[in-house]
Order: structure tokens, then C-alpha cells, then sequence
């Protein structure tokens, strides 16, 4: 098996566990991959929400939220980590009105990696402390967007990505693609993923820094796995396997959301925030079709492009009432391949699945 490395962050299973919010993936998840050596990754979306104990206002929630997520990882980690660091990450997406706030907060927190997408984020680097060792990674949807970044990132911060994340279009929740991208063959990632690893080998040999491309939308077995190795990731990220483990924070009936689904109840959503995004279909999204659900107000201006004037419901709000479980008055975000979930297991019983299907498929593939 490959190892993967993020600058001196030596990751032994090339597996990243990826940001899911409102909620889906805390400490809990995260810290459970972690110790299986993989990347747990810490969703900043809808903090504030989930720790509103703490503070009547959102975006101060938002930061002791994360400080109190961070403090529970990493006390998870210390309890069962013996060989080697527990590698914890957080997934803070640019369309947030708090995103320096988060950012700022991670990197204070000494974050081993931030993963950034759901726009450019063209400014990352001008928050990194002097001897911050935070790695920071974005994600893109094609090799034109890793261009526009690096080329960014190099002439104003002289800094280059540490990694990038490739995210196809079979990813859940909010998508980077047009509508008539999304099902469109040209964009797939199998299409885009060589594209990306070869505009990353430009900068890699221009700059002489090492950008591992991570490859994510749809990946679900260890046979996807070995087929994004042979198109030239480094490694790879998953969000939908892990929502069905034991330690994944949803709620059960979350969680059962997933076990239920059939292929055709996995739909391609307009999402308030105006980007498509990928959910499984049920009542509270029948309501907004029919025109039902309409927000009065806006409780938290936590995204910056979300117009409440032409938002049929509060994304935030349907997002965490998903959460805990609540499906009258929310919705479930997931992956092209949820549908074939069947059953709840362990992070550690769901990694060495992954693995053994990878091996498996190497060994046929070296057969042939």
C-alpha cells in the first residue's frame, strides 16, 4: 500500500475522511479515522448551530465550537494512538461569511490541514502564522481552477498548496459543477483527475515542491480506490462510506436515511447558497418543490452568497434538523453511491474493507 505525505505530515493509509456537515462529521468521525491512519476531517459548517450553549451569537459559537471539537479529537486520539500521529484536519468552505474566523481559529489551533472549496480561496495563505506548520489544501473541480490558485497564491504569498483535492462530480452535497456538467461524461473524474495531476507536475517542477492530488466525488470501494491510484492520485477522499460507521456524529435516523435509499431517490437539488448540490430526495424537498417552505427571515447570514429574498428555506437550518433526525423539516446531503449502503459498521472494520478490496483489485490487475 502506498503511503501518502503532505509536506513532513506522513499519512499511512492514503484515506481522507471527507467534511460533511451540519454535523455529520465532528470529533467522533474524525478522530475514529485518525487512528486508523488515515485523515479525520472536522466539517466547520453549522458550529455555531451546534454549539449555540455557548454563545447567543453564531459566528462567536462557530470558533468555541471548533476549539471544543479540536480539544475532543485530539483527546480521542491520545487515548488509543500508539505508533504513529493521529493527522487531524478541518473542511472550511469558502462561501462562508465566517471563513476567516475559521481559518484563523484552525490555524491558532495548530490544525494539522485545512481543506478549503465551495469557491476559490484565493487568500488562504495571508492568514498562515510565522512558523505555522498548518498545511493547506484546496479543493477544485478542474485543472483550470488549481491554475488560477497557484498562480495566486505563488505571485502574492510566494507559498504553493500543500495538496489539492479533485472532487468529481459525484461527490455529495454542494457541487462545483453546472447542472449540465454534472452528468456529463467530459467532466467526470476519471476526465478530470489526469488533468489535474498534470497541470500539479507544471508547478511541481517549476517550484520543485511535492502537490499530491487527492482524489474525491464517488469514490466507494477499494476497487475505486486502485482505479484513481492508476490515473495518478496520491490518495483519496470519502465522505458517503463513512456516514454509515458506528462513530460517524449523525443521528441514527440520519444514518438510516442512507440505508433506506434506493438509486432513484439520490437528486440533484438547487441549494439557497446557488450552487447544485446532491441529496437524497424525501418529504421536506417535496414540500420545497410544491413551493411550501419559505424562510421569513435570515437567523444566521452564515453564507455569503445566500439570498433570503429568493431562498425557499434556510439551508442551515434543514441541514442540522437532518442532523439530528428531524426529516419534515430537513434533508440528507450524500454522495452518488449512498444508495448502496447496507449496513452499519466500525471505521476501523469499514478501512480494512476498503483495504482488502484495493489489494484485491491490485492483485488481479497484476494477474492480467
Amino acid at each position: 500500500m502506498k503511503n501518502l505525505s503532505i509536506g513532513d505530515l506522513k499519512i499511512r493509509i492514503p484515506i481522507i475522511q471527507g467534511g460533511m456537515g451540519v454535523g455529520i462529521s465532528l470529533s467522533g468521525l474524525a478522530s475514529a479515522v485518525a487512528n486508523e491512519g488515515g485523515v479525520g476531517v472536522i466539517s466547520c459548517a453549522g458550529l455555531g448551530l451546534l454549539y449555540n450553549n455557548l454563545s447567543t451569537n453564531f459566528r462567536e459559537a462557530c470558533i468555541l465550537g471548533l476549539k471544543e471539537e479540536l480539544k475532543t479529537a485530539r483527546e480521542k486520539i491520545k487515548e488509543t494512538q500508539q505508533k504513529a500521529k493521529g493527522i487531524i484536519g478541518v473542511n472550511i468552505m469558502v462561501a462562508m461569511s465566517n471563513f476567516a474566523d475559521m481559518v484563523k481559529t484552525s490555524i491558532s489551533e495548530k490544525v494539522d490541514i485545512i481543506f478549503s472549496g465551495a469557491g476559490l480561496p484565493l487568500n488562504l495563505p495571508e492568514f498562515l502564522e510565522k512558523g505555522s506548520k498548518t498545511k493547506l489544501v484546496p479543493i477544485v473541480s478542474s485543472a483550470r481552477a488549481l491554475g488560477i490558485i497557484c498562480e495566486r497564491w505563488h505571485s502574492l504569498y510566494n507559498y504553493l498548496p500543500d495538496a489539492v483535492v479533485v472532487e468529481g462530480p459525484k461527490a455529495g452535497g454542494h457541487l462545483g459543477y453546472k447542472e449540465n456538467q454534472i452528468f456529463d461524461e467530459h467532466y467526470s473524474l476519471e476526465e478530470i483527475l489526469p488533468q489535474v495531476v498534470s497541470e500539479t507536475a507544471i508547478y511541481e517542477e517549476k517550484y520543485h515542491k511535492k502537490i499530491p492530488v487527492i482524489a474525491a466525488g464517488g469514490i466507494y470501494t477499494g476497487s475505486d480506490i486502485c482505479k484513481m491510484m492508476e490515473l495518478g492520485a496520491s490518495g483519496v477522499q470519502l465522505g458517503t462510506r463513512f456516514v454509515t460507521t458506528d462513530e460517524c456524529d449523525a443521528s441514527m435516523e440520519f444514518k438510516q436515511q442512507y440505508l433506506d435509499a434506493k438509486e432513484e431517490d439520490i437528486e440533484i437539488i438547487k441549494s439557497p447558497v446557488g450552487m447544485p448540490g446532491r441529496a437524497i430526495s424525501g418529504f421536506f424537498l417535496s414540500q420545497v418543490k410544491e413551493g411550501i417552505k419559505q424562510p421569513k427571515y435570515c437567523p444566521f447570514h452564515c453564507i455569503k452568497t445566500c439570498d433570503i429574498s429568493k431562498s425557499p428555506y434556510c439551508i442551515m437550518l434543514a441541514l442540522y434538523n437532518a442532523f439530528k433526525g428531524n426529516f419534515k423539516n430537513g434533508f440528507a446531503f450524500a454522495g452518488a453511491n449512498a444508495y448502496r449502503s447496507s449496513r452499519i459498521m466500525s471505521v476501523k472494520n469499514t478501512i480494512s474493507e476498503l483495504m482488502n478490496e484495493w489489494k484485491e483489485k491490485e492483485l488481479s490487475l497484476k494477474k492480467k
